[in-house]
């Protein structure tokens, strides 16, 4: 004891004595009868007696304890999208206790030898007392989150023979332990919970990540609130329910039936297994029913209506266009003309998500960390003009930023003049391709960002240009330089651009004779438009290539002659050209004519309204 220094002593003070430790791993001490005590019961056979199931002596058995106590669990590591496959490998050894966590772990997934450790104790199983190595693998890549605690907890319980090895073929796991057992929500979950449907084994996840779980179909998934109840379902005590299980009758204390707390386990304290009397399980399950009445108050939030804006009938007929052909729109007002609230009215023209991009956008929303939304409504996502580059594209870790929120939705830029330079320009790749492709310390990603944009910005710094009253003061130079703060290959990007007057006395005061139009009525026209444009050419008409141009957008004698004259009056640029293509249309796919009218391009080029000269 002189010659061990303070290091060592305190590594042996979860046993009672550096002599107790010494005599747990040479030779078990015995009470009489034959039987160890407390300290060396680790294992449901072989701790609790001085042998194994094999009559062989620890002394002995310590000597194939490298081939004996390994155990191999499978889960997922996050990283976007993906989810690449994690074999998290434990191996129980003879020596100091020690517990060495590797495979590149951050500092998240290093603090959980303290979680499992508390966790397998305080669940009444035994903790090893030799040294415990565990790996993730593949080692190269970086392991974050606490989603691998129930995975290592596990593989601990299985190499120490506390868990039959057959227990764990074909099951990944998930989930954060607290110091009781207890299984956390796991954030960025639903991207694992996909690609581990398509491998075919069985998923086990905590309780409180259902909702990631009712979105998954064709997948065994099975949820559990802690531990102990894991490990009850493995070795067939009971039977873990899935997201779209029924719910069970309650009994008379209000919990269902049918799955186990700790108090009723199948285990005694020390890790052995308990008689059928006491296998009652008293946890309320996690079931379908539950989960739908989360979806409905998620998704039964109420829907803004055109309806509820007065006057702005062009910058409803323009909302409409965009809606119709998923073109982006720029909107030019005064403060107060409405140019938020037609934005937020965009969604409710635009056709319900269907399944499989619902399972896209809940997919992003998990893999930022976010709680994801289930239901049909497209994502309307607002940053406020400080957003920087990182928080629109992605920071330093690979998330998805704002672009890729938006995702099949609405992305709405207010002040859109007000946004970093920087920033702005970053939108340029993603709108034409519709992805954004991310590279951070040597590993790389790419998120889907295929969103609809809507802007928002004043004519002029002070935002009164034109006002008849006189309230702007500002020069054509101060216009012209505040415009300038938008490139023009953005602008050029940017379909629709739309001029909005300040709504009229009449308009704001006076009730209208006839009843407005509302989200319901448009979008039926949007979804007619829609299904033309796909039965057409298999893609929207935002989404037509140059050589599709040629092909779905000839143009009549009449037709061609309005173009040019607009094109050398107002220079448009050869983008700008097949915008108004674009645009005309979807005018035409509005009216439900076959061929694009001399009308139509009137009104797609009056829709360019920053291509225009300063007055």
């Amino acid at each position: 004891m002189k010659g061990m220094n303070l290091e060592s002593l305190v590594s042996l003070t979860e046993i009672r004595s550096a002599t107790d430790y010494a005599t747990a791993t040479q030779q078990p001490s015995s009470n009489g009868d034959g039987r160890g005590t407390d300290d060396d019961t680790w294992t449901l056979e072989a701790g609790r007696n001085g042998e194994d199931s094999l009559g062989q002596s620890k002394d002995d058995a310590n000597e194939g304890s490298a081939k004996q106590g390994l155990s191999t669990v499978y889960s997922r590591a996050p990283l976007g999208l993906s989810a690449p496959l994690v074999r998290v490998e434990v191996h129980l050894g003879a020596g100091l206790p020690a517990f060495h966590l590797v495979g590149l772990p951050e500092a998240v997934v290093r603090e959980s030898k303290e979680r499992v450790r508390a966790a397998l104790l305080t669940s009444g199983f035994g903790f090893p007392d030799g040294r415990i190595t565990v790996n993730l693998s593949p080692a190269d890549l970086p392991k974050e989150g606490g989603r691998f605690d129930l995975p290592i907890a596990i593989g601990i319980l299985a190499a120490n023979e506390q868990l039959p090895a057959g227990a764990l073929e074909g099951r990944e796991f998930y989930g954060e332990l607290s110091l009781r057992g207890e299984l956390r929500d796991t954030p960025k979950l639903l991207p694992a919970l996909v690609e581990g449907s398509r491998s075919g084994r069985e998923l086990i996840l905590p309780a409180s990540n259902s909702l990631e779980a009712s979105l998954v179909s064709d997948a065994s998934l099975k949820l559990a609130h802690d531990l102990r109840q894991v490990c009850d379902a493995l070795i067939g005590l009971t039977v873990l329910s899935g997201p779209h299980d029924s719910v069970e009758p309650s009994d008379e204390d209000g919990h269902g039936r049918g799955l186990p707390t700790m108090q009723d386990s199948a285990y005694l304290h020390d890790g052995a297994p308990r008689d059928d009397a006491h296998r009652r399980a008293r946890h309320p399950p996690v079931a379908a029913d539950i989960t739908r009445m989360g979806v409905t108050a998620l998704t039964n939030e109420t829907v803004p209506d055109l309806a509820e804006v007065r006057g702005q009938f062009a910058g409803k007929r323009a909302l409409e266009i965009a809606a119709a052909g998923e073109h982006g729109l720029l909107m030019i007002g005064p403060p107060g003309a409405g140019k938020t609230l037609l934005a937020q009215r965009l969604p409710g023209l635009l056709p319900p998500l269907t399944k499989s991009e619902a399972l896209e956008v809940a997919s992003l929303e998990s893999a930022a960390g976010r709680k994801p939304v289930s239901g049909s409504r497209r994502p309307f996502r607002s940053p406020q003009h400080t957003a920087t580059v990182a928080a629109l594209i992605s920071g330093g870790a690979l998330m998805p930023g704002e672009l890729s929120l938006a995702h099949l939705g609405v992305l709405f830029l207010d002040e859109l003049p007000e946004f970093d330079r920087l920033a702005l320009e970053a939108l340029r790749e993603p709108l034409e391709s519709g992805v954004v492709n991310l590279i951070r310390y040597q590993r790389s990603c790419e998120f889907p960002a295929r969103f609809q944009l809507v802007a928002a910005m004043n004519p002029c710094p002070c935002g009164y240009v034109g006002d008849p009253r006189g309230k702007c003061q500002c020069t054509a130079e101060q216009i012209a330089r505040y415009r300038a703060r938008l490139s023009g290959p953005l602008v050029d990007r940017i379909d629709i651009h739309i001029e909005l007057m300040a709504l009229p006395v009449e308009h704001l005061l006076v009730e209208s004779q006839e009843r407005p139009e509302t989200s319901a009525t448009v979008a039926l026209r949007v979804a007619a438009a829609r299904q033309i444009q796909l039965q057409r050419q298999g893609k929207l008409n935002a989404r037509l290539s140059p050589p599709e141009l040629e092909r779905f957008c000839e143009l009549g004698r009449d037709s061609k002659a309005l173009l040019s004259t607009a094109i050398s009056r107002m220079g448009l640029s050869a983008r700008a050209y097949h915008r108004v293509l674009k645009l005309a249309r979807t005018c035409a796919d509005l009216a439900g004519v076959p061929n694009i009218r001399r009308i139509d391009v009137a009104e797609a080029v009056q829709l360019r309204a920053l291509d225009k000269p300063i007055s």
